[in-house]
């Protein structure tokens, strides 16, 4: 067992990014607290991780519920654990035009990428100020720099998050806290099967290596920094857009999007 008592708490953590990065805290020998809805999942992510001599406690919620963040929350709580850095990965989109998609589902999605955000980041937050410590990184998106003709509840979401990120870092400057935002571009992860993008002709793109995304994410953590925007494509796109009126960008973002 670690003799490190620190803990980081990682939700998305049994793939793609946040699986990722739960590798390198584990590296860095931090004990994990790792959140997915799968038992499954998570149960094989916490064997590989503790090959790291650490400690790894698994709770498995569905982050999209209303009382899933609380409830994660009051389990880390009842265990005595002090989370030294909060990670907030979970996420997820639906492709589509917006007049034809699933209102249920879209919901859902605010839910997850909105909602289980701030409800996490709160209590966590508040503690972190209290002992002025604490490191939290929250996943944007440069989707969140750009409006998102066929994914634009996606796109809203994230755009959510990098204000908000943006806000509390200011918030906090002085307590010892640090935000960081992580922005990656298309990544070879899971979230194009479940948003359904199969048919779209951002699928014939190249993506980013989640290995990759994940240590631009975990040094820049750790470095303090406000953000980072993963891979040089990327970096010249969001650029590229923050000099371009807003509705072209949209529009071509749509060439991007639309089916093939």
């Amino acid at each position: 067992m670690s003799s490190n008592q620190k803990y980081a708490l990682i939700t998305g953590a049994t793939s793609g990014i946040g699986f990722e990065l739960a590798k390198l805290f584990a590296k860095d020998q931090y004990n994990l607290v790792i959140v997915a809805r799968n038992t499954t999942e998570l149960e094989k992510a916490a064997n590989e991780l503790k090959q790291h001599g650490i400690e790894v406690i698994t709770i498995a919620k569905d982050l999209s519920k209303l009382e899933g963040p609380l409830e994660v929350y009051n389990e880390v709580k009842s265990k005595g654990i002090q989370i030294d850095v909060l990670v907030n990965d979970a996420g997820q989109g639906q492709y589509g035009l917006f007049a034809e998609t699933d209102i249920n589902r879209e919901l859902e999605i605010i839910h997850l990428n909105i909602g289980a955000t701030i409800s996490l980041t709160k209590p966590f937050l508040k503690e972190m100020i209290a002992r002025k410590d604490g490191k939290i990184l929250n996943l944007s998106s440069i989707a969140g720099k750009t409006p998102g003709p066929y994914q634009s509840v996606y796109h809203g979401t994230k755009a959510f998050i990098q204000s908000f990120t943006e806000a509390l870092r200011s918030e906090t400057k002085d307590t010892g806290v640090t935000f960081t935002a992580l922005l990656p571009g298309k990544t070879d992860t899971d979230f194009f099967n479940k948003a359904q993008m199969e048919d779209s002709k951002m699928m014939e793109q190249s993506g980013s290596d989640p290995a990759d995304v994940a240590k631009d994410g975990y040094e820049a953590l750790m470095a303090g920094d406000d953000m980072v925007i993963s891979g040089f494509k990327n970096k010249v796109m969001v650029g590229l857009s923050n000099v371009t009126p807003d509705h072209l960008v949209a529009d071509g973002m749509k060439k991007q999007q639309e089916p093939k």
